[in-house]
């Protein structure tokens, strides 16, 4: 049994949806243009659904800068200790830190992990297509022969760089390979250069996030060789609305301490806004301490009360 049957019916039902609306005026758009608005189409209900675990992924990744300067301090606290007593007291005590601040250093890769299935169910489901074989609820033959015969600025939709039929297939992957790269490469050093804050900078997260910034941008180059065009637009639109939702979270949510914070108190104070901001962060600020000092207080039975009289 496929695994990938439900997401698949899923994308065959969502591209279905989509190629009939379009093809009203395929006369005037070509079923090129046509397929590739579709799998755009495709690309914005997807990530919309995902927009409540991108707002957690945010939350998370706020969480673990934060965290670092104590992070930093268990690494200190068990530097050099090879024992295994004492690497499995840096793991506890280090999942107590990561539960207690609710953070969690896998949450930027969570929306990316997330899309992977659909990813690849959209890849089986055009590589179906491109054979001109039916898909498994909503893609019959005909519609299936539209995408065999599918072509893009002269480049067949079916057609990867390394099964490429003509130079037409060149040109538009290896464009769309340097904008994907480049666009993973902008949106990762959005991140770097002013949502984080001074106490991060020499952390071991962030010299993992200056890794994922040449990182990825390499992966796309090298995995879009092998992906027909139809789904090199998947991922290039995927890409930036990506780039796109960053730079609005770093504008409106930025890091404590970051530049885009600094940025966004300067924006307000122009906006006369900045006093009303600050008076709210105070007040949550005295409300935690208030809540936490009345955790440490002991109770004074009144036996020690009197003696101390």
């Amino acid at each position: 049994m496929d695994i990938l049957w439900p997401i698949k019916w899923l994308i065959e039902l969502i591209l279905r949806t989509f190629h009939n609306v379009f093809s009203i005026g395929e006369s005037v758009l070509g079923a090129g243009l046509t397929w590739v608005l579709s799998i755009v189409c495709l690309v914005l209900v997807v990530r919309a659904a995902l927009i409540p675990v991108f707002v957690r992924q945010i939350k998370s990744q706020r969480n673990m800068m934060l965290v670092q300067p104590e992070l930093a301090k268990l690494q200190k606290k068990y530097k050099g200790k090879q024992d295994r007593e004492s690497r499995e007291k840096f793991a506890k005590e280090q999942m107590e830190l990561y539960k207690r601040t609710g953070s969690n250093p896998l949450s930027s890769c969570l929306p990316m992990l997330m899309q992977m299935p659909i990813f690849f169910s959209l890849f089986s489901v055009l590589k179906t297509a491109s054979e001109g074989k039916p898909g498994v609820a909503f893609i019959d033959t005909a519609m299936a022969k539209t995408f065999q015969d599918a072509t893009f600025l002269g480049a067949p939709l079916k057609d990867s760089l390394s099964t490429a039929t003509t130079p037409a297939v060149y040109v538009l992957g290896i464009t769309m390979i340097v904008l994907m790269s480049a666009s993973q490469f902008i949106t990762q050093k959005q991140i770097m250069a002013k949502n984080q804050n001074a106490a991060t900078q020499n952390t071991q997260y962030m010299q993992t996030q200056r890794i994922m910034l040449y990182i990825f941008p390499v992966i796309f180059a090298i995995s879009g060789i092998a992906f027909p065009l139809g789904l090199m637009f998947y991922w290039l639109t995927s890409n930036f609305w990506t780039m796109g939702q960053q730079y609005f979270v770093i504008r409106r949510m930025p890091t404590p301490g970051s530049k885009a914070y600094a940025e966004r108190e300067q924006r307000l104070a122009k906006k006369g806004k900045l006093n009303i901001t600050q008076e709210l962060e105070a007040e949550a600020e005295e409300i935690d301490i208030i809540r936490e000092n009345s955790q440490r207080a002991q109770p004074v039975s009144k036996k020690r009360s009197k003696k101390r009289k």
